[in-house]
């Protein structure tokens, strides 16, 4: 009888190459086509998240109220796993388990240091005030940092950055899912073109460049849950608009402060501060995925013949 032996090499992203994915005419259509469906699919996931966060985020929120935003973001992750395994013939390695933990208190650690290095710069600028501390109770934010974290990262990153790979490339994947990941902050409160660019600039560029260096969603998760911990419970500011209510400190732009420098009522993120910090990381982030070679697909898998049996 005679069989078959898959070979591949482990150098560049896996972005899936088999099954919906699998090589020949109109792969790019086929790529986009399972973005679309499964960037709906996993939207109305999130907005499952979001009917406990939202709340949790106005009012205070509470213990279970997060373990509930949790338990609904870990079923996401699964049901993405599971859809993977089905339509693509992989195990998600973007989830990898093993290498969670680490990479996950990694990305927490760079989060909460880069938003803090940018509402320092803010406070040195002399465009923010900052007064405190106070009592509140963080579990909104946690909550609203545990929803975004999550489900941004993988609709974002997983799904549509990855996709976006497999059909057009690295560059047009970076530069679309970027802008998207910007242009999907304007409906939030308080926001303009010149918010959703510096979101685009510094946090989808950024985030997209710890996927691509790891070929996870870990650090990338991390670094977005804390962004938006720090920036709203621990620092007290507008999170891309909205305004907290529960904060450690309380940070706000003075009056007059020019727009450009301090983010105006859309909050840090809009700010040059952001801007420097988060453009910063992401062009080293990406270099370092560059020269990991992370910047190309793996290559497809090549068939070749078992030996004969008598």
């Amino acid at each position: 009888m005679t069989g078959s032996s898959i070979a591949t090499s482990a150098q560049g992203l896996d972005v899936g190459a088999r099954r919906f994915l699998h090589p020949g005419p109109l792969r790019w259509l086929r790529a986009s086509a399972w973005m679309v469906l499964m960037f709906v699919a996993f939207t109305l996931v999130y907005a499952g998240a979001g009917v406990f966060a939202t709340p949790m985020f106005k009012s205070g929120g509470d213990l279970p109220g997060v373990l509930k935003v949790t338990a609904v973001c870990i079923a996401g992750l699964a049901l993405y796993a599971g859809v993977v395994r089905l339509a693509e013939g992989r195990w998600p390695s973007e989830l990898a388990l093993k290498q969670a933990p680490l990479e996950l208190l990694t990305g927490l650690a760079i989060g909460a240091v880069m938003l803090t290095a940018v509402v320092a710069g803010l406070y040195l600028l002399g465009v923010y005030d900052i007064s405190g501390p106070r009592a509140s109770s963080p579990w909104g934010t946690i909550g609203m940092a545990v929803e975004s974290g999550v489900m941004e990262e993988l609709i974002t990153r997983a799904i549509i950055l990855r996709l976006l790979m497999r059909a057009f490339g690295v560059w047009p994947a970076l530069v679309l899912s970027a802008a998207l990941f910007g242009a999907l902050h304007l409906s939030n409160p308080n926001a303009t073109v010149v918010a959703a660019t510096a979101i685009a600039v510094e946090a989808g560029l950024m985030l997209a460049a710890f996927y691509l260096l790891t070929g996870r969603l870990w650090v990338s998760i991390g670094v977005h849950a804390a962004w938006n911990f720090t920036q709203g419970w621990v620092w007290g500011a507008a999170v891309s608009g909205i305004a907290v209510k529960e904060s450690l400190f309380v940070s706000h732009p003075k009056p007059g402060a020019p727009e450009f420098l301090s983010g105006g009522a859309f909050g840090p993120e809009a700010s040059l501060p952001a801007m420097v910090v988060g453009t910063g990381v992401a062009i080293v982030v990406l270099y370092w995925a560059w020269k990991r070679g992370n910047f190309r697909a793996q290559p497809d898998p090549i068939v070749a013949a078992e030996p004969q049996e008598s």
